[in-house]
Protein backbone atom coordinates (compact mmCIF):
# COMPACT_ATOMS: atom_id res chain seq x y z
CA UNK A 1 0.00 0.00 0.00
CA UNK A 2 1.27 3.35 -0.91
CA UNK A 3 0.97 6.67 1.74
CA UNK A 4 -0.78 8.83 -1.16
CA UNK A 5 -4.43 10.02 -0.70
CA UNK A 6 -6.83 10.69 -3.12
CA UNK A 7 -9.29 13.26 -2.91
CA UNK A 8 -8.11 13.56 1.02
CA UNK A 9 -10.11 10.32 1.32
CA UNK A 10 -8.74 7.16 -0.98
CA UNK A 11 -6.16 5.30 -0.37
CA UNK A 12 -3.93 3.85 -2.96
CA UNK A 13 -3.24 0.01 -2.34
CA UNK A 14 -1.90 -1.93 -5.57
CA UNK A 15 -2.12 -1.13 -9.21
CA UNK A 16 -4.86 -3.64 -10.93
CA UNK A 17 -3.82 -2.39 -14.54
CA UNK A 18 -3.15 0.70 -16.77
CA UNK A 19 -3.30 1.43 -20.17
CA UNK A 20 -3.36 4.65 -22.45
CA UNK A 21 -5.26 6.84 -20.37
CA UNK A 22 -4.20 5.83 -16.93
CA UNK A 23 -3.75 3.49 -13.78
CA UNK A 24 -6.02 1.96 -12.16
CA UNK A 25 -5.86 0.87 -8.24
CA UNK A 26 -7.44 -0.85 -5.49
CA UNK A 27 -7.81 1.34 -2.91
CA UNK A 28 -9.80 2.29 0.59
CA UNK A 29 -12.16 4.81 1.28
CA UNK A 30 -11.25 6.23 4.80
CA UNK A 31 -14.47 7.84 5.42
CA UNK A 32 -16.69 4.73 4.79
CA UNK A 33 -14.11 1.97 5.36
CA UNK A 34 -14.19 -0.24 2.27
CA UNK A 35 -12.15 -1.08 -0.69
CA UNK A 36 -12.84 0.56 -4.24
CA UNK A 37 -11.31 0.65 -7.61
CA UNK A 38 -9.81 4.12 -8.37
CA UNK A 39 -9.01 5.02 -12.21
CA UNK A 40 -6.59 7.78 -12.42
CA UNK A 41 -6.01 9.77 -15.33
CA UNK A 42 -2.14 9.82 -16.55
CA UNK A 43 -0.82 13.43 -15.44
CA UNK A 44 1.36 13.51 -18.81
CA UNK A 45 -1.56 12.80 -21.02
CA UNK A 46 -3.67 15.93 -19.76
CA UNK A 47 -0.38 18.09 -18.19
CA UNK A 48 0.42 21.81 -20.03
CA UNK A 49 -2.12 23.88 -22.52
CA UNK A 50 -3.74 22.90 -25.62
CA UNK A 51 -7.06 21.53 -27.03
CA UNK A 52 -5.58 18.08 -27.24
CA UNK A 53 -5.24 18.48 -23.33
CA UNK A 54 -8.76 19.81 -22.37
CA UNK A 55 -10.69 17.37 -25.04
CA UNK A 56 -8.77 14.52 -22.47
CA UNK A 57 -10.45 16.12 -19.13
CA UNK A 58 -13.32 16.77 -21.02
CA UNK A 59 -13.55 13.33 -22.13
CA UNK A 60 -12.82 12.10 -18.70
CA UNK A 61 -15.63 14.25 -17.16
CA UNK A 62 -18.41 13.19 -19.81
CA UNK A 63 -16.77 9.46 -18.91
CA UNK A 64 -17.80 9.89 -15.24
CA UNK A 65 -20.74 11.91 -15.61
CA UNK A 66 -22.69 9.14 -18.16
CA UNK A 67 -21.44 5.96 -16.57
CA UNK A 68 -22.95 7.01 -13.30
CA UNK A 69 -26.34 7.55 -15.80
CA UNK A 70 -26.73 3.63 -16.02
CA UNK A 71 -28.57 1.81 -13.60
CA UNK A 72 -27.71 -2.12 -14.16
CA UNK A 73 -26.20 -4.78 -12.04
CA UNK A 74 -23.74 -5.94 -14.86
CA UNK A 75 -22.15 -2.51 -14.59
CA UNK A 76 -19.67 -1.01 -11.75
CA UNK A 77 -21.25 1.22 -9.71
CA UNK A 78 -19.40 4.80 -9.91
CA UNK A 79 -19.02 6.07 -6.24
CA UNK A 80 -16.97 9.77 -6.51
CA UNK A 81 -15.49 11.64 -9.25
CA UNK A 82 -13.06 14.57 -9.19
CA UNK A 83 -9.71 15.78 -9.40
CA UNK A 84 -6.58 15.52 -6.63
CA UNK A 85 -3.81 18.25 -8.16
CA UNK A 86 -3.57 17.45 -11.79
CA UNK A 87 -4.59 14.29 -11.91
CA UNK A 88 -8.49 13.19 -12.33
CA UNK A 89 -9.90 10.71 -10.48
CA UNK A 90 -12.90 8.32 -10.53
CA UNK A 91 -13.54 5.96 -8.01
CA UNK A 92 -16.04 2.58 -8.20
CA UNK A 93 -16.97 -0.07 -6.84
CA UNK A 94 -14.32 -2.91 -6.25
CA UNK A 95 -15.12 -6.08 -7.96
CA UNK A 96 -14.16 -9.67 -6.76
CA UNK A 97 -14.15 -12.48 -9.43
CA UNK A 98 -11.82 -13.05 -12.97
CA UNK A 99 -11.54 -11.68 -15.90
CA UNK A 100 -13.50 -13.75 -18.72
CA UNK A 101 -10.08 -13.94 -21.19
CA UNK A 102 -8.75 -15.88 -17.79
CA UNK A 103 -11.96 -18.18 -16.77
CA UNK A 104 -11.57 -18.96 -20.57
CA UNK A 105 -7.97 -20.05 -20.88
CA UNK A 106 -8.71 -22.19 -17.54
CA UNK A 107 -11.66 -24.46 -19.23
CA UNK A 108 -11.04 -25.97 -23.08
CA UNK A 109 -13.05 -26.66 -24.06
CA UNK A 110 -15.34 -23.99 -23.07
CA UNK A 111 -19.13 -24.60 -22.62
CA UNK A 112 -21.03 -23.93 -25.51
CA UNK A 113 -23.86 -23.24 -22.35
CA UNK A 114 -21.39 -21.06 -20.53
CA UNK A 115 -20.93 -18.80 -23.32
CA UNK A 116 -23.98 -18.51 -24.50
CA UNK A 117 -24.47 -17.53 -20.18
CA UNK A 118 -22.03 -14.80 -20.61
CA UNK A 119 -23.35 -13.57 -24.04
CA UNK A 120 -27.22 -13.12 -22.88
CA UNK A 121 -25.70 -11.31 -19.67
CA UNK A 122 -23.66 -9.25 -22.00
CA UNK A 123 -27.06 -8.74 -24.14
CA UNK A 124 -28.76 -7.28 -20.57
CA UNK A 125 -26.09 -4.71 -20.00
CA UNK A 126 -25.78 -3.69 -23.63
CA UNK A 127 -29.04 -3.24 -23.58
CA UNK A 128 -29.08 -0.35 -20.69
CA UNK A 129 -25.45 0.99 -21.93
CA UNK A 130 -27.35 1.97 -25.65
CA UNK A 131 -30.52 3.50 -24.19
CA UNK A 132 -28.56 5.88 -22.55
CA UNK A 133 -27.16 6.24 -25.25
CA UNK A 134 -23.21 5.26 -24.96
CA UNK A 135 -21.56 3.19 -27.22
CA UNK A 136 -18.49 0.86 -25.57
CA UNK A 137 -16.35 0.65 -28.36
CA UNK A 138 -13.64 -1.88 -26.58
CA UNK A 139 -16.26 -4.64 -25.44
CA UNK A 140 -13.84 -7.35 -24.91
CA UNK A 141 -12.79 -10.59 -22.64
CA UNK A 142 -10.49 -8.34 -20.25
CA UNK A 143 -12.87 -6.22 -20.10
CA UNK A 144 -15.21 -8.28 -18.52
CA UNK A 145 -15.72 -9.97 -15.02
CA UNK A 146 -17.08 -13.42 -13.83
CA UNK A 147 -18.11 -13.06 -10.03
CA UNK A 148 -18.12 -15.79 -7.58
CA UNK A 149 -21.58 -15.85 -7.69
CA UNK A 150 -21.51 -16.28 -11.99
CA UNK A 151 -23.10 -12.92 -12.78
CA UNK A 152 -20.78 -10.93 -15.92
CA UNK A 153 -20.25 -7.69 -15.10
CA UNK A 154 -18.66 -4.90 -17.46
CA UNK A 155 -15.82 -3.69 -15.50
CA UNK A 156 -14.81 -0.38 -17.70
CA UNK A 157 -16.37 2.38 -19.92
CA UNK A 158 -13.59 3.96 -20.08
CA UNK A 159 -13.36 4.36 -23.88
CA UNK A 160 -17.29 4.73 -24.01
CA UNK A 161 -18.75 8.13 -25.11
CA UNK A 162 -21.91 8.99 -26.02
CA UNK A 163 -22.09 8.18 -29.42
CA UNK A 164 -19.07 10.55 -30.19
CA UNK A 165 -17.83 10.05 -33.55
CA UNK A 166 -15.31 12.81 -33.29
CA UNK A 167 -13.31 10.59 -30.41
CA UNK A 168 -11.08 9.21 -32.85
CA UNK A 169 -9.40 12.56 -33.26
CA UNK A 170 -8.13 11.80 -29.47
CA UNK A 171 -5.56 9.39 -30.29
CA UNK A 172 -2.04 10.59 -31.21
CA UNK A 173 -2.52 8.37 -35.09
CA UNK A 174 -5.71 9.44 -35.75
CA UNK A 175 -6.69 5.74 -35.46
CA UNK A 176 -10.39 4.80 -34.15
CA UNK A 177 -10.31 3.50 -30.55
CA UNK A 178 -10.49 -0.10 -29.38
CA UNK A 179 -8.75 -3.29 -29.56
CA UNK A 180 -7.69 -4.25 -33.38
CA UNK A 181 -9.11 -7.99 -32.61
CA UNK A 182 -12.22 -7.41 -31.54
CA UNK A 183 -13.20 -3.84 -34.22
CA UNK A 184 -15.81 -3.74 -36.40
CA UNK A 185 -15.25 -2.58 -40.02
CA UNK A 186 -16.66 0.38 -39.65
CA UNK A 187 -14.98 1.30 -36.70
CA UNK A 188 -11.65 0.51 -38.14
CA UNK A 189 -12.53 2.54 -40.97
CA UNK A 190 -13.27 5.62 -38.63
CA UNK A 191 -16.48 5.94 -39.26
CA UNK A 192 -19.58 6.82 -37.17
CA UNK A 193 -20.21 3.79 -34.46
CA UNK A 194 -23.82 3.16 -32.70
CA UNK A 195 -25.42 0.14 -31.03
CA UNK A 196 -24.25 -2.75 -34.08
CA UNK A 197 -20.44 -1.95 -33.59
CA UNK A 198 -20.88 -3.44 -29.97
CA UNK A 199 -22.91 -5.89 -31.09
CA UNK A 200 -19.99 -7.14 -33.48
CA UNK A 201 -17.66 -6.91 -30.73
CA UNK A 202 -20.27 -9.46 -29.04
CA UNK A 203 -19.96 -11.49 -32.19
CA UNK A 204 -16.30 -11.80 -31.88
CA UNK A 205 -16.06 -12.87 -27.57
CA UNK A 206 -18.79 -15.34 -28.75
CA UNK A 207 -16.84 -16.65 -31.62
CA UNK A 208 -13.60 -16.69 -28.92
CA UNK A 209 -15.61 -18.51 -26.08
CA UNK A 210 -16.59 -21.13 -28.80
CA UNK A 211 -13.69 -21.60 -30.91
CA UNK A 212 -10.98 -20.41 -28.12
CA UNK A 213 -9.43 -17.94 -30.48
CA UNK A 214 -10.26 -14.82 -32.15
CA UNK A 215 -12.03 -15.35 -35.65
CA UNK A 216 -9.05 -12.67 -37.01
CA UNK A 217 -5.52 -12.82 -35.82
CA UNK A 218 -2.62 -11.00 -37.44
CA UNK A 219 0.93 -9.77 -37.10
CA UNK A 220 0.17 -6.21 -37.16
CA UNK A 221 -3.02 -4.12 -36.29
CA UNK A 222 -3.55 -3.45 -40.01
CA UNK A 223 -3.55 -7.12 -41.33
CA UNK A 224 -6.19 -7.94 -38.50
CA UNK A 225 -8.19 -4.78 -39.33
CA UNK A 226 -8.25 -6.03 -42.89
CA UNK A 227 -9.01 -8.89 -42.33
CA UNK A 228 -11.92 -7.68 -40.28
CA UNK A 229 -13.01 -5.70 -43.69
CA UNK A 230 -12.51 -8.64 -45.91
CA UNK A 231 -12.32 -12.12 -44.69
CA UNK A 232 -15.26 -14.24 -43.61
CA UNK A 233 -14.87 -15.66 -40.75
CA UNK A 234 -14.65 -19.95 -40.68
CA UNK A 235 -17.44 -21.59 -38.99
CA UNK A 236 -17.09 -23.05 -35.23
CA UNK A 237 -19.45 -26.57 -35.78
CA UNK A 238 -16.43 -28.54 -37.85
CA UNK A 239 -14.36 -28.53 -34.30
CA UNK A 240 -17.20 -27.78 -31.86
CA UNK A 241 -20.21 -29.98 -33.41
CA UNK A 242 -21.92 -29.91 -30.03
CA UNK A 243 -22.65 -26.21 -30.74
CA UNK A 244 -26.28 -26.08 -31.66
CA UNK A 245 -26.81 -24.81 -35.40
CA UNK A 246 -29.04 -21.57 -34.10
CA UNK A 247 -26.22 -20.95 -31.89
CA UNK A 248 -23.64 -20.51 -35.26
CA UNK A 249 -26.20 -18.87 -37.06
CA UNK A 250 -26.72 -16.26 -34.74
CA UNK A 251 -22.94 -15.54 -34.37
CA UNK A 252 -22.21 -15.22 -37.68
CA UNK A 253 -24.85 -12.71 -38.08
CA UNK A 254 -23.22 -10.81 -35.33
CA UNK A 255 -20.16 -10.82 -37.34
CA UNK A 256 -21.42 -9.71 -40.72
CA UNK A 257 -19.51 -6.84 -42.14
CA UNK A 258 -22.89 -4.58 -42.95
CA UNK A 259 -23.71 -3.17 -39.56
CA UNK A 260 -27.82 -3.20 -41.22
CA UNK A 261 -27.02 -7.12 -41.60
CA UNK A 262 -26.17 -7.53 -37.90
CA UNK A 263 -29.67 -7.97 -35.31
CA UNK A 264 -31.15 -5.03 -34.86
CA UNK A 265 -30.28 -4.61 -31.16
CA UNK A 266 -29.21 -6.36 -28.30
CA UNK A 267 -32.44 -7.28 -26.90
CA UNK A 268 -32.76 -9.21 -30.21
CA UNK A 269 -29.71 -11.25 -29.73
CA UNK A 270 -30.91 -11.97 -26.41
CA UNK A 271 -34.39 -13.62 -27.51
CA UNK A 272 -32.32 -15.49 -30.27
CA UNK A 273 -30.36 -16.64 -27.04
CA UNK A 274 -33.42 -16.96 -24.63
CA UNK A 275 -34.24 -20.87 -25.87
CA UNK A 276 -30.71 -21.94 -25.43
CA UNK A 277 -30.17 -20.85 -21.56
CA UNK A 278 -30.26 -23.40 -18.84
CA UNK A 279 -33.68 -23.46 -17.38
CA UNK A 280 -34.53 -24.62 -13.63
CA UNK A 281 -33.33 -28.05 -12.81
CA UNK A 282 -31.19 -28.39 -15.92
CA UNK A 283 -28.19 -29.10 -13.17
CA UNK A 284 -26.32 -28.04 -10.51
CA UNK A 285 -24.00 -25.42 -11.06
CA UNK A 286 -20.10 -27.19 -12.19
CA UNK A 287 -17.92 -24.64 -10.25
CA UNK A 288 -17.72 -21.44 -8.12
CA UNK A 289 -17.13 -19.43 -11.15
CA UNK A 290 -20.30 -21.21 -13.21
CA UNK A 291 -21.70 -18.67 -15.35
CA UNK A 292 -24.97 -20.44 -15.91
CA UNK A 293 -26.22 -19.80 -12.22
CA UNK A 294 -28.01 -17.13 -12.52
CA UNK A 295 -30.29 -18.18 -15.16
CA UNK A 296 -32.68 -20.09 -12.23
CA UNK A 297 -34.82 -17.03 -14.82
CA UNK A 298 -32.70 -15.47 -17.13
CA UNK A 299 -31.59 -11.83 -16.17
CA UNK A 300 -33.70 -10.51 -18.98
CA UNK A 301 -33.18 -6.78 -20.43
CA UNK A 302 -36.22 -4.67 -19.43
CA UNK A 303 -38.36 -4.98 -22.59
CA UNK A 304 -38.77 -1.31 -23.44
CA UNK A 305 -35.26 -0.15 -22.63
CA UNK A 306 -34.29 0.29 -25.67
CA UNK A 307 -36.79 2.94 -26.51
CA UNK A 308 -37.36 4.59 -23.40
CA UNK A 309 -37.02 8.13 -22.74
CA UNK A 310 -36.15 9.63 -19.25
CA UNK A 311 -38.45 11.31 -17.34
CA UNK A 312 -38.32 14.74 -17.70
CA UNK A 313 -38.03 16.40 -13.82
CA UNK A 314 -41.43 16.60 -12.06
CA UNK A 315 -43.42 19.87 -12.32
CA UNK A 316 -42.37 22.62 -10.16
CA UNK A 317 -44.55 24.39 -7.52
CA UNK A 318 -46.70 26.88 -8.76
CA UNK A 319 -45.84 29.86 -10.47
CA UNK A 320 -41.82 29.64 -9.79
CA UNK A 321 -39.35 32.74 -9.82
CA UNK A 322 -38.17 32.00 -12.93
CA UNK A 323 -35.41 34.66 -13.10
CA UNK A 324 -34.25 32.90 -9.16
CA UNK A 325 -34.25 30.16 -11.41
CA UNK A 326 -32.70 30.99 -14.60
CA UNK A 327 -29.53 32.14 -12.04
CA UNK A 328 -29.32 29.57 -10.19
CA UNK A 329 -28.78 27.49 -13.53
CA UNK A 330 -26.33 29.33 -14.16
CA UNK A 331 -24.77 28.66 -11.21
CA UNK A 332 -25.13 25.29 -11.21
CA UNK A 333 -23.44 24.99 -14.79
CA UNK A 334 -20.56 27.68 -13.60
CA UNK A 335 -19.50 24.55 -11.67
CA UNK A 336 -20.48 21.82 -14.20
CA UNK A 337 -23.49 20.59 -12.35
CA UNK A 338 -25.14 19.70 -15.63
CA UNK A 339 -27.55 17.30 -14.33
CA UNK A 340 -29.31 19.49 -11.99
CA UNK A 341 -29.12 22.63 -14.29
CA UNK A 342 -31.04 20.55 -16.34
CA UNK A 343 -33.45 19.61 -13.77
CA UNK A 344 -34.01 23.39 -13.30
CA UNK A 345 -34.39 24.40 -16.62
CA UNK A 346 -36.55 21.87 -17.92
CA UNK A 347 -38.73 22.34 -14.72
CA UNK A 348 -39.16 26.02 -15.04
CA UNK A 349 -39.79 26.05 -18.97
CA UNK A 350 -43.85 24.98 -18.25
CA UNK A 351 -43.48 27.87 -16.23
CA UNK A 352 -42.63 30.57 -18.55
CA UNK A 353 -44.39 29.40 -21.14
CA UNK A 354 -47.72 30.25 -19.12
CA UNK A 355 -45.81 33.83 -17.87
CA UNK A 356 -44.46 34.69 -21.33
CA UNK A 357 -46.19 32.68 -23.55
CA UNK A 358 -44.85 29.34 -25.59
CA UNK A 359 -43.37 31.45 -28.60
CA UNK A 360 -41.82 34.16 -26.60
CA UNK A 361 -38.23 35.69 -26.34
CA UNK A 362 -38.32 34.46 -22.92
CA UNK A 363 -39.16 30.74 -23.63
CA UNK A 364 -37.03 30.60 -27.00
CA UNK A 365 -34.00 31.73 -24.63
CA UNK A 366 -34.39 28.77 -21.96
CA UNK A 367 -35.31 26.19 -24.81
CA UNK A 368 -32.19 27.22 -26.49
CA UNK A 369 -30.48 26.73 -23.12
CA UNK A 370 -31.74 23.66 -21.95
CA UNK A 371 -31.27 21.60 -25.61
CA UNK A 372 -27.70 22.53 -25.03
CA UNK A 373 -27.33 22.27 -21.76
CA UNK A 374 -28.62 18.47 -22.77
CA UNK A 375 -26.57 17.67 -25.17
CA UNK A 376 -23.50 18.73 -23.41
CA UNK A 377 -24.60 16.12 -20.55
CA UNK A 378 -25.03 13.77 -23.66
CA UNK A 379 -29.14 13.16 -23.33
CA UNK A 380 -29.06 13.31 -26.56
CA UNK A 381 -32.52 11.87 -27.04
CA UNK A 382 -33.76 14.54 -24.78
CA UNK A 383 -32.24 17.63 -26.94
CA UNK A 384 -33.43 16.30 -29.88
CA UNK A 385 -37.29 17.24 -29.93
CA UNK A 386 -36.11 20.29 -28.01
CA UNK A 387 -34.18 21.76 -31.30
CA UNK A 388 -36.42 20.73 -33.58
CA UNK A 389 -38.99 22.98 -31.62
CA UNK A 390 -36.50 25.57 -31.82
CA UNK A 391 -36.01 25.35 -35.86
CA UNK A 392 -39.56 25.40 -35.90
CA UNK A 393 -39.70 28.84 -34.27
CA UNK A 394 -37.56 30.23 -37.64
CA UNK A 395 -38.32 30.46 -41.43
CA UNK A 396 -36.79 27.81 -43.20
CA UNK A 397 -34.05 29.67 -44.54
CA UNK A 398 -33.02 31.60 -41.21
CA UNK A 399 -29.11 30.64 -39.75
CA UNK A 400 -31.03 29.97 -36.88
CA UNK A 401 -33.02 27.40 -37.80
CA UNK A 402 -30.09 26.28 -39.89
CA UNK A 403 -28.03 25.68 -36.98
CA UNK A 404 -30.52 24.47 -34.72
CA UNK A 405 -31.40 21.83 -37.74
CA UNK A 406 -27.54 21.16 -37.46
CA UNK A 407 -27.54 20.40 -33.78
CA UNK A 408 -30.41 18.21 -34.35
CA UNK A 409 -28.60 16.13 -37.34
CA UNK A 410 -25.71 15.49 -34.70
CA UNK A 411 -28.20 14.23 -31.86
CA UNK A 412 -29.24 11.53 -34.47
CA UNK A 413 -25.56 10.72 -35.42
CA UNK A 414 -25.16 10.17 -31.36
CA UNK A 415 -28.58 8.48 -31.11
CA UNK A 416 -27.18 5.37 -33.34
CA UNK A 417 -29.25 6.76 -37.02
CA UNK A 418 -26.71 7.25 -39.82
CA UNK A 419 -29.26 7.47 -42.05
CA UNK A 420 -31.35 9.90 -40.85
CA UNK A 421 -28.25 12.02 -39.80
CA UNK A 422 -27.06 11.56 -43.00
CA UNK A 423 -29.93 12.92 -45.16
CA UNK A 424 -29.75 15.92 -42.88
CA UNK A 425 -26.51 16.53 -43.03
CA UNK A 426 -26.70 16.30 -47.05
CA UNK A 427 -29.92 18.66 -47.04
CA UNK A 428 -28.08 21.19 -44.65
CA UNK A 429 -25.28 21.26 -46.69
CA UNK A 430 -26.33 23.48 -49.60
CA UNK A 431 -28.03 26.29 -47.31
CA UNK A 432 -24.59 25.91 -45.35
CA UNK A 433 -22.49 27.01 -48.42
CA UNK A 434 -25.07 30.01 -49.29
CA UNK A 435 -23.04 32.81 -47.24
CA UNK A 436 -26.01 34.51 -46.28
CA UNK A 437 -27.69 31.84 -44.66
CA UNK A 438 -24.04 31.29 -43.42
CA UNK A 439 -21.12 33.19 -42.02
CA UNK A 440 -18.51 30.55 -40.88
CA UNK A 441 -16.95 29.31 -43.85
CA UNK A 442 -15.40 26.13 -41.51
CA UNK A 443 -19.20 24.95 -41.11
CA UNK A 444 -19.73 23.41 -44.16
CA UNK A 445 -16.58 21.68 -44.44
CA UNK A 446 -17.02 20.03 -41.11
CA UNK A 447 -20.81 19.18 -42.29
CA UNK A 448 -18.92 17.17 -45.55
CA UNK A 449 -16.48 15.84 -43.04
CA UNK A 450 -19.28 14.52 -41.27
CA UNK A 451 -21.03 12.75 -44.25
CA UNK A 452 -17.64 11.44 -45.33
CA UNK A 453 -17.67 9.50 -41.56
CA UNK A 454 -21.52 8.43 -41.94
CA UNK A 455 -20.71 7.46 -45.46
CA UNK A 456 -18.20 4.53 -43.94
CA UNK A 457 -20.27 3.70 -41.24
CA UNK A 458 -22.68 2.85 -43.74
CA UNK A 459 -20.13 0.84 -45.67
CA UNK A 460 -20.67 3.08 -49.03
CA UNK A 461 -16.41 3.56 -49.26
CA UNK A 462 -16.46 4.78 -52.54
CA UNK A 463 -18.44 7.63 -51.60
CA UNK A 464 -16.21 8.27 -48.70
CA UNK A 465 -13.55 8.79 -50.16
CA UNK A 466 -14.68 10.56 -53.04
CA UNK A 467 -16.20 13.01 -49.98
CA UNK A 468 -13.16 13.20 -48.31
CA UNK A 469 -10.95 13.97 -51.12
CA UNK A 470 -12.76 16.92 -52.49
CA UNK A 471 -13.04 18.00 -49.08
CA UNK A 472 -9.22 17.80 -48.72
CA UNK A 473 -8.33 20.16 -51.84
CA UNK A 474 -11.26 22.93 -50.27
CA UNK A 475 -9.77 22.08 -46.45
CA UNK A 476 -6.34 22.88 -47.33
CA UNK A 477 -7.30 26.04 -49.20
CA UNK A 478 -9.44 27.79 -46.76
CA UNK A 479 -7.31 26.59 -43.45
CA UNK A 480 -3.78 25.52 -45.41
CA UNK A 481 -2.03 22.47 -45.40
CA UNK A 482 -0.39 22.45 -41.82
CA UNK A 483 -4.43 23.07 -39.99
CA UNK A 484 -5.21 20.39 -38.21
CA UNK A 485 -8.85 20.38 -39.76
CA UNK A 486 -6.98 19.44 -43.38
CA UNK A 487 -4.69 17.05 -41.57
CA UNK A 488 -6.58 14.61 -39.76
CA UNK A 489 -8.91 14.07 -43.53
CA UNK A 490 -5.50 13.48 -44.98
CA UNK A 491 -5.09 10.72 -41.99
CA UNK A 492 -8.29 8.96 -43.03
CA UNK A 493 -7.88 9.12 -46.67
CA UNK A 494 -4.34 7.44 -45.92
CA UNK A 495 -5.79 4.68 -44.01
CA UNK A 496 -8.30 4.13 -46.76
CA UNK A 497 -6.04 4.06 -48.97
CA UNK A 498 -4.51 1.22 -47.01
CA UNK A 499 -7.42 -0.77 -46.85
CA UNK A 500 -9.13 -0.45 -49.72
Amino acid sequence: MTERLIGDRYRLATILGQGGMGQVWTAYDQRLDRRVAVKLLRPDKVAGPGSVADELRRRFVRECRVTAQVDHPGLVTVHDAGSDGDELYLVMQYVEGTDLADHLAGRHPYPWTWAVSVIAQLCSVLSAVHAVPIVHRDLKPRNVMVRPDGTVLVLDLGVASVMDTDTTRLTSTGSPIGSPAYMAPEQAMGGAVGPHTDLYALGVVLYELLSGNVPFAGSTALGVLHRHLYEAPLPVRPSRPDVPQQLEALLLRLLAKDPQDRPGSAQEVYAALAPLLPHRGSGAPAGELDPTRPFLRPQAPWPDRATVIPPRPATPPTRPDVPAAVEEAKKLLDQGLLAQAVDILGGILPAAAEQHGEHSAVVRSLRKQYAATLMDDGQFRRALPELRRLAEEFPAGDPRALRFRYDAAQCLEQLGEPAAALAEYRSLLPLFENHYANPDPGLPLEVRRRIAHLLLSLGDRPAAHDTLSRLLFDAERLHGPAHPFPAEVRRTLHWLSQVR
